[in-house]
């Protein structure tokens, strides 16, 4: 179902927890909202539809995937940049890496690990980034 996106940001600086497999249909709000709003967003955490759990969407080309309790386990080359966030108004400076390798739990629940280089690692990171309560 679509949610509404959460636009507080001291809501949005709360940690948020581990997921369990009770948290499925969070997972597939999140994904739900995401698809609508595809034409602005190519991202989001659960926070952003008012649920603290570690679980982002990414929107990767033509596809959107879930990472559940999401980890980044190595990041290679750090660069500045500026990123913009549904949730909130304007732009903020931050560091991201434009490598970087993630442990998580896909839609299933099934551990994964992947390497994401380029926007999507951005992406990832900027998601991850929500999980730990750091507004950008």
């Amino acid at each position: 179902m679509v949610k509404a996106i959460v636009r507080d940001p001291l809501f949005l600086a709360q940690k948020s927890v581990p997921a369990t497999e009770a948290d499925k249909q969070v997972v597939q709000d999140l994904l739900d909202t995401l698809r609508a709003n595809l034409d602005r967003c190519v991202g989001m955490a659960a926070n952003m539809i008012g649920v603290r759990k570690n679980i982002i969407v990414v929107a990767m080309g033509p596809f959107q995937f879930a990472m559940i309790n999401p980890v980044i386990t190595k990041k290679k080359e750090a660069f500045q940049t500026e990123e913009g966030c549904l949730s909130l108004d304007g732009v903020r400076p931050c560091t991201r890496y434009k490598e970087i390798e993630v442990d998580y739990l896909d839609q299933n629940f099934k551990k994964q690990h992947g390497t994401y280089t380029g926007w999507t690692a951005q992406i990832i990171q900027h998601e991850i980034d929500h999980c730990h309560g750091i507004v950008i």
